[in-house]
C-alpha cells in the first residue's frame, strides 16, 4: 500500500537528486530509503527513478508522482496545523520567508514586538531571493512570505500591506540638485548599479528605467549596503527602496533624490498557500507589521485586514 512515508522519501529525493542527501534529510540509511522507493515503484507499477553513477534522475512518471506527492504532503501538514491551531493566534512555530531587500529593515523592529506580544510563538526565518521562497512555500517548507507583489502562481493567497517608494541615490557631487524631481532619463544618463540577477528589486528598477540591456548597467552586488558604497565612491547611481533609507544612507557622500509623479514603487505584502488553515495568523502578522513600521498605508487596507481577522476568529 502506498504510504505518506514513501511520498516523503520520494519528495526528498526529487529535491536533492541524490540518495545520500535525501536519506540524511529523512534521518534514515541510504539502503532503507532506496528500498522504500523500490516498494513505491512496485506499488505504482512504474519506474520512478533512473539510477546513474553519481546522480539520480527522475523519470517522466517519477517527476509527475513527485509533483503530486509534494502537494499531498503540503496538504497533510496543513491538516495537522488546522488541528493544532484551534483558534489560538500565533501560538505555534511560524516559518517566515523574507526577501533580502526587506529583512534588514523590517526584522529589527518586528521581532521584539512579536516576541513580546506572542511569547509562545516560535519563529523560523529564511532570507533569500523570491524564486527560492516561492518554491519553498509551494513545497510546504515555509508558511508565509513577506515580499514584493504580485505573484503569478495561482495556488497562493496574498494580502497587500504597503507601497515602498523608490528614491534615486547618487554621489553627493552629482550636478542634480537635491530638490530636483528626477525621471528615468536622469537614471539612464548615468551608470546604474544594481543587485545581482535574481533579486526582484533589480527587475523592478530595470522595468521603471525601460532598459534591460545597456552598457550603463553594471555588474550587480549581493546587498544594498554594497550598492550604496559603490554609489558613495562615485561608481554610479541606484534606485533605493524608501524603507532602507534610515539604515543604508548614513554616508555624506550619498544624496537622495525623489522621482517625479508617478513615483516608482514596489507593493509589499504577504503570501501563503491558499489551502493553509493559518490565514488568521498571517493577517495578524500583517497588522503587527504595519503598526510596528508605522507605514503609510491606506485606511482601506487597515480596515480590510482587521475585518478579515475578526471574521476568521469568530467563525
Amino acid at each position: 500500500m502506498l504510504t505518506l512515508r514513501q511520498l516523503r522519501y520520494l519528495d526528498a529525493l526529487a529535491r536533492h537528486g541524490n540518495f545520500g542527501r535525501a536519506a540524511e534529510e529523512c534521518a534514515i540509511s541510504q539502503p532503507a530509503l532506496s528500498m522504500q522507493i523500490r516498494e513505491l515503484e512496485h506499488e505504482l507499477a512504474v519506474e520512478l527513478v533512473t539510477r546513474r553513477q553519481g546522480a539520480t534522475v527522475l523519470t517522466e512518471a517519477g517527476a509527475e508522482v513527485a509533483r503530486r506527492a509534494c502537494s499531498i504532503l503540503s496538504a497533510t501538514r496543513d491538516l495537522a496545523e488546522c488541528v493544532r491551531q484551534r483558534g489560538r493566534l500565533l501560538s505555534e512555530t511560524l516559518r517566515l520567508g523574507i526577501i533580502p531587500t526587506l529583512a534588514p529593515y523590517v526584522l529589527p523592529s518586528l521581532l521584539p514586538v512579536l516576541h513580546r506580544t506572542y511569547p509562545d510563538l516560535s519563529l523560523d526565518l529564511l532570507e533569500t531571493q523570491t524564486k527560492t521562497l516561492v518554491s519553498e512555500l509551494a513545497q510546504g517548507s515555509l508558511d508565509v512570505l513577506l515580499l514584493a507583489l504580485p505573484l503569478e502562481a495561482n495556488e497562493f493567497e496574498t494580502v497587500s500591506l504597503f507601497n515602498d517608494r523608490f528614491l534615486l541615490a547618487v554621489p553627493a557631487d552629482d550636478p542634480l540638485p537635491e530638490r530636483a524631481r528626477v525621471s528615468p532619463r536622469d537614471v539612464n544618463a548615468r551608470r546604474l548599479v544594481l543587485l545581482e540577477e535574481g533579486h526582484c528589486l533589480r527587475d523592478q528598477a530595470l522595468d521603471y528605467c525601460g532598459e534591460r540591456k545597456n552598457e550603463n548597467i553594471k555588474l550587480g552586488a549581493t546587498s544594498l549596503a554594497t550598492v550604496l558604497q559603490m554609489v558613495a565612491s562615485g561608481y554610479g547611481v541606484t534606485l533605493l527602496p524608501e524603507i532602507a533609507v534610515d539604515v543604508e544612507v548614513r554616508d555624506e557622500r550619498v544624496k537622495l533624490l525623489r522621482f517625479g509623479e508617478p513615483q516608482p514603487q514596489r507593493h509589499i505584502g504577504l503570501a501563503w498557500r491558499s489551502t493553509s488553515p493559518r490565514k488568521g495568523d498571517f493577517l495578524e502578522l500583517g497588522q503587527i507589521l504595519l503598526k510596528t513600521l508605522k507605514c503609510e498605508v491606506s485606511r482601506k487596507v487597515q480596515l480590510t485586514l482587521a475585518a478579515n481577522l475578526r471574521q476568521l476568529v469568530s467563525s
